[in-house]
Formats: structure tokens, C-alpha cells, sequence
């Protein structure tokens, strides 16, 4: 895995996060993407196990779905800091700017996006299929396409501004700019993550509509819910990025995990335009 905003010149014939990753004694091995996947597979293991254990199935405890998945989550976050901590962060200082190094690394980011369009698209797939078949709409919430979802979309949408017109100031120099925009960013996230838990809460708690509630249900617990985590992933990813942000460690010649970051961000916007146009809007259409 090359490094990010920079190379180590440490003389050894390593790049970093080598050196210095885990586990150590395996040369140009890094574990964290693996740990990263495994946990990442186990979330959907889990959520194979919570259908085995309701709707009257009873094949495995009913505990077995929300364990697995609670721990795969750990196990993924786990992972991915790692990953990032020691391809990002560690020994920052001692790294020259390196162009080739962030273009692979910013290669790297477009070869797993296009992994999650294809993770996307098999729950799109799976909503077309179920909507082409014996789809009555009676198990449709009235409450669907509220104010709130239009509110959480120009949340979302306006943080991709945010976002972009903090890598042009940091491109300008402007560090107070960059860190100011980047900051609006992080808390434009959370609202819209804030606003999907509450949506959830008015579902499952005050409507009765829950993920066991039916196909529709599941497509669209799935769908939201996976959007969800990305969009939590990004946060903490921007937070990291905000962190070192406000350390100084971004120039105009040093960027490369802002743009990475910003290319994901970017993608989960896009994510969520479609899932209301076709989750939300499609659901109710005639």
C-alpha cells in the first residue's frame, strides 16, 4: 500500500506505513485492510443472521444478527484506522511530498469507490426486482417523503460545497478558510446523521415500521442504513482530516488525504440523491 501525502526516505528500501505497521516482521505486509474486510463481510453476516432469527425462522438465537453485526462494525472502524492512521498520520513529519505517491493513493480511492457502486447497486437491484414483482405499496409509511428527508438532502448537498471550496482555499493557502469550511463540512455530516436517526426513530417507534416489516422494509432499511454507515465513516474520516488540519499538517503541495477524503464524501452525496430519488420519490410514485 503506498503511503499518502508523502514517502519515507528512511533508507531502508520500506515505504511507510510498513516500518512501522502491524503486525511487525512482515516486510511490505499490512494487515489493516484485511481486518477492515473481514470486518466489513461480518456486518452483512450479521444482517443474514437477524432474518434467520425473526420472522418466526428461529434458526439461529435472535441475539446472533445484532452481535455479529455490532462486533463487524468494531472490527471495520478498527480496521480502517489502522489503515488510515499509519498510511496518513504516522511519521508525517518525516515524509517528503511525493506527486506520483498521491495520484496512486487517490487511484487506489476511484478502484474502491467503484466496489461500492457495485455494493450500491445489488441493493438497487434487489429494490428494482421486488418492485417489478407483487408490489402493493400498503406497507409504505405515509410519513415516506417528509420535509425532513428534503432537509437532510440539502444538508448533505451543501456539505459537498463545503467541502470543495475548502480544498480551493487549502489550494489557495488559506488555512483558516480551509480548516473553517472543513469544520462546516463535519457538522453538516452529523446533522444529516442526526436527522436519519431521528427519521428511524419515528418509524420503528412511533409507525411500527421496522426492518421485518417487508420487502419494501428491507430495501429500504438496507439501503438507508448502508448509506448510513458510509456517511459516518466520512464524518470520522473528516474529523481526522480536521485534526490534522488544525496541527498545520496541509499546504498547498501537501494534500492528498483532503482529496481522497473528499472524492469519498463526494461519492455518499451522490449515493443519496439517488436513494431518494428511487427509495424515497420512486416508493411513492404510481
Amino acid at each position: 500500500m503506498g503511503t499518502a501525502d508523502d514517502t519515507s526516505d528512511d533508507g531502508g528500501g520500506h515505504h511507510l506505513p510498513a516500518v512501522t505497521d502491524f503486525p511487525r516482521g512482515f516486510g511490505e505486509a499490512s494487515w489493516w485492510p484485511y481486518i477492515a474486510s473481514v470486518g466489513a463481510a461480518g456486518i452483512y453476516i450479521g444482517a443474514a443472521l437477524f432474518f434467520m432469527g425473526h420472522n418466526g425462522a428461529s434458526i439461529v438465537p435472535a441475539i446472533a444478527g445484532p452481535a455479529v453485526f455490532g462486533v463487524s462494525v468494531v472490527l471495520t472502524l478498527t480496521g480502517i484506522f489502522g489503515w488510515l492512521y499509519h498510511a496518513f498520520v504516522a511519521n508525517y513529519w518525516e515524509r517528503a511530498a511525493d506527486e506520483h505517491s498521491g495520484n496512486m493513493l487517490r487511484f487506489g480511492m476511484l478502484l474502491f469507490l467503484c466496489t461500492e457502486i457495485f455494493t450500491f447497486g445489488a441493493g438497487f437491484v434487489y429494490y428494482f426486482f421486488i418492485r417489478t414483482g407483487s408490489w402493493s405499496g400498503a406497507e409504505i409509511p405515509p410519513e415516506l417523503l417528509s420535509p425532513l428527508v428534503a432537509a437532510n438532502t440539502v444538508l448533505l448537498v451543501v456539505s459537498s460545497f463545503t467541502f470543495h471550496f475548502a480544498e480551493v482555499e487549502l489550494r489557495k493557502d488559506n488555512h483558516r478558510r480551509f480548516t473553517a469550511l472543513l469544520g462546516v463540512t463535519l457538522l453538516l455530516g452529523l446533522v444529516f446523521i442526526g436527522g436519519q436517526i431521528y427519521e428511524y426513530n419515528l418509524f420503528i417507534i412511533h409507525e411500527g415500521f421496522t426492518l421485518t416489516s417487508g420487502l419494501f422494509a428491507s430495501a429500504f432499511f438496507g439501503l438507508t442504513g448502508l448509506h448510513g454507515l458510509h456517511v459516518s465513516m466520512g464524518a470520522v474520516l473528516i474529523l481526522i482530516v480536521l485534526a490534522r488540519a488544525v496541527m498545520g499538517q496541509y499546504s498547498a503541495e501537501r494534500h492528498t488525504s483532503v482529496s481522497t477524503v473528499s472524492m469519498y464524501w463526494h461519492f455518499v452525496d451522490v449515493v443519496w440523491l439517488f436513494l431518494v430519488a428511487v427509495i424515497y420519490i420512486g416508493a411513492v410514485a404510481p
